[in-house]
């Protein structure tokens, strides 16, 4: 699954920051990320609370006093965040909460795994909400595709 994790992160962190500065580069490969643990054969380290937190300290702690970069690294602890957000990640709370719940990563299956065919739906509204910002952000122009892959930055001011 990639365009429901794409879509939801994006359209939620411009409704909540409604920053035209933000990138939105590293919010994506964030909201992604996770989905990483497919490696694994299920739910394992990115799919914890304790792996999104841990790297929002890292990100606030290496750019202290340092702006630019922090508002370009911090969309990825947030599209970690909300992956397991939009992935519904929290109710596996055993994995969830590691180590809180327990050391145990064996037998919790992915939550897109577990959704099954459901799946489909959730892909499907994901690649609506791309399309509607792939138009609203006006990324059918050439030179708007590349400010964004220069600066991350969507939803200019119309």
């Amino acid at each position: 699954m990639l365009f429901w994790f794409i879509g939801t992160a994006v359209l939620t962190v411009w409704y909540v920051f409604r920053d035209p500065r933000f990138d939105y580069r590293l919010l994506v490969v964030g909201a992604v990320l996770p989905e990483i643990d497919i490696v694994t054969g299920g739910m394992w380290l990115l799919h914890t609370l304790v792996f999104s937190v841990g790297l929002l300290v890292v990100v606030m702690l290496a750019t202290s006093g340092r702006k630019p970069i922090r508002r370009l690294l911090l969309g990825l602890p947030i599209g970690t965040l909300l992956h397991l957000v939009f992935d519904g990640a929290w109710a596996t709370t055993d994995v969830f909460w590691w180590p809180l719940g327990g050391t145990d990563f064996d037998g919790f299956d992915l939550p897109s795994v577990q959704r099954g065919p459901l799946n489909i739906v959730f892909e499907l509204a994901g690649l609506a909400l791309v399309v509607w910002i792939w138009k609203r952000s006006g990324l059918s122009d050439p030179a708007r595709r590349r400010q964004f892959r220069a600066t991350g930055q969507l939803f200019a001011a119309a």
